[in-house]
């Protein structure tokens, strides 16, 4: 690409087409470049796998179940920007509006150690669109990142240790109405950890599923007690209220998108809402390097 670059400058004072070309190849270059330098970040012992998302409304009732939506929604705008695979393995849908809780899988060359640090709360503020007042509102919904772990690992899983539930799958409604028992929830009873899986389209499907998920989780709780960290999976899944957030999206009465560990900002909310992470990535990455953080 640099020796198109090289010619195109040679081409761009005369022609306007080379002009434009040698533009867009530069912004591409730049691009390259950009992830590069991302890609360099990360070199966690998980960082290169695929990601397995959940993300929970908190405090806030219908507004921060509609909050927990648009973060859904933003990730998989992410995931589009990225050119990475998603999959909706599952999603509850909240009474009035937005979700109580779902489920992404995500597949791409690291997709794990780029979406690690979006583990933790995420905190709106703006006037609620269900308050008929026009009051501003302020919501929660959490968000906890695990890596997707392959079956070459090892994770030793016992029938016994097992509660598997059968439920019919939920939707929005009209054709997407399934009338089979088909989605599945899986309870790890010696650690209380619960998975479902309700999109995939039998019974079967939804079970493999659930179980990759679970083996994700388990595996994450496996290398938390082997660092001796055992509290690290709490730390992440702190209260989604006041006091906890990693991230702070402000609507009204200004327009300001602002991480608390890194202090990075930007206005452009709509930008961000629509998926535009990857200064908010990079910016994580730098300041744990900096920290020392493997």
């Amino acid at each position: 690409m640099v020796d198109d670059v090289a010619v195109l400058f040679d081409f761009a004072a005369e022609d306007e087409s080379s002009a434009a070309e040698l533009k867009d190849t530069l912004t591409k270059l730049a691009k390259d470049v950009e992830e590069s330098e991302t890609q360099t970040l990360l070199g966690g012992e998980n960082d290169a796998r695929n990601a397995i998302i959940n993300i929970n409304a908190g405090a806030g009732g219908t507004d921060a179940q509609d909050w927990a939506q648009m973060l859904e929604r933003m990730y998989l705008r992410w995931c589009e920007y990225r050119g990475f695979k998603k999959e909706l393995l599952d999603e509850q849908y909240g009474e009035e509006a937005g979700i109580k809780s779902a489920t992404i899988r995500v597949e791409g060359d690291y997709a794990y150690g780029l979406l690690s640090g979006e583990s933790g709360v995420h905190r709106l503020v703006r006037i609620s669109p269900f308050n008929a007042g026009g009051s501003r509102e302020t919501s929660f919904a959490s968000v906890f990142v695990t890596p997707e772990i392959d079956d070459d690992i090892e994770i030793e899983i016992l029938d016994k240790d097992l509660r598997v539930d059968t439920y019919r799958s939920t939707g929005a409604g009209g054709q997407h109405i399934n009338t089979t028992d088909s989605a599945v929830r899986i309870t790890h009873l010696p650690t209380g950890i619960v998975v479902t899986c309700q999109n995939q389209r039998s019974q079967h499907q939804n079970r493999d599923v659930a179980m990759r998920v679970l083996k994700s989780k388990l595996y994450e709780l496996e290398i938390a007690k082997k660092q001796a960290e055992t509290d690290k999976l709490a730390e992440n899944k702190r209260d989604i209220s006041f006091g906890s957030q990693i991230r702070n999206y402000v609507m009204q009465p200004y327009r300001l998108v602002k991480d608390v560990r890194t202090k990075f900002e930007t206005s452009d909310v709509d930008g961000i809402l629509n998926g535009d992470l990857d200064e908010f990535i990079k910016q994580y990455l730098l300041a744990k390097r900096e920290q020392g953080n493997p």
